[in-house]
């Protein structure tokens, strides 16, 4: 059987914005030809729309959204001295603004409007293992990651009669700058929560970015997942499969 020869080449190469509050972080995608940088608080209604206008201007309406932003706050992390039963209200409440209202909500209402009136659109938010399975100690950032996929499953069904997809990753361990040490002694070895997690992967291993990018480029794209929406897409090399 020969190899079927490409149809037809990319028309162009995909226009990003990358939004961001982390300047130096988010300026490096600027370098490339298509990609600019916007400075943004996504949990500023007024910040996100501006965001959109410019977009708009530089490049068109916007047909593709990622909402990534997330993390955890310190002081909701679940410790003997810091029990579940005297847990800080205020920082369970920045744990789900963080990753809740500005890594989806308020992302999705300010885009997707744009979305629903073109008919034409995919959202793409990032959730966690935690989501599924809450990993010991976070349980705020947890429970925030867990409401992630159930608002994106909301707006899956009610946005798909309007040409909008909505639809969540959930990421293993990818090694990156925030969790490196945590991964990795200062010699480069593994440390032992790291071996922990490699244990409990079937795949006995942690992920590669481009596994990730192949994920986001797969939901994003109409012609590979035209009729995909309401999933929740896990790149973790078997972890949330894993038993005893």
């Amino acid at each position: 059987m020969k190899p079927s020869k490409p149809k037809a080449k990319p028309k162009s190469a995909p226009k990003v914005s990358a939004l961001s509050n982390v300047d130096a972080k988010a300026k490096e995608f600027s370098k490339h030809s298509k990609t600019i940088f916007i400075s943004v608080d996504a949990l500023d209604p007024k910040s996100l729309t501006q965001a959109e206008l410019r977009i708009e201007k530089e490049f068109g309406p916007v047909t593709v959204l990622v909402n990534a932003a997330g993390g955890n706050q310190p002081a909701a992390v679940v410790t003997p001295e810091n029990p579940i039963l005297t847990l800080s209200l205020s920082a369970w409440k920045e744990n789900f603004d963080l990753n809740l209202v500005g890594g989806a909500l308020l992302p999705c209402q300010i885009f997707g409007a744009g979305m629903l009136k073109r008919k034409k659109g995919s959202i793409i938010n990032i959730a966690s293992v935690s989501a599924h399975i809450p990993l010991s100690k976070v349980v705020a950032y947890s429970a925030a990651k867990a409401a992630v996929i159930n608002l994106s499953q909301f707006l899956s069904r009610e946005w798909a009669p309007h040409g909008v997809r909505v639809n969540t990753i959930t990421p293993g361990f990818f090694p990156a700058d925030q969790n490196r040490k945590l991964l990795f002694k200062d010699d480069g070895t593994p440390t032992d929560r790291a071996k922990s997690i490699m244990g409990h992967t079937p795949m006995g291993r942690f992920g590669e970015p481009t596994e990730l990018i192949g994920a986001a480029v797969f939901l994003a794209s109409p012609k590979a997942s035209g009729f995909v929406t309401g999933i929740d897409l896990r790149v973790d090399g078997g972890f949330l499969s894993q038993t005893i």
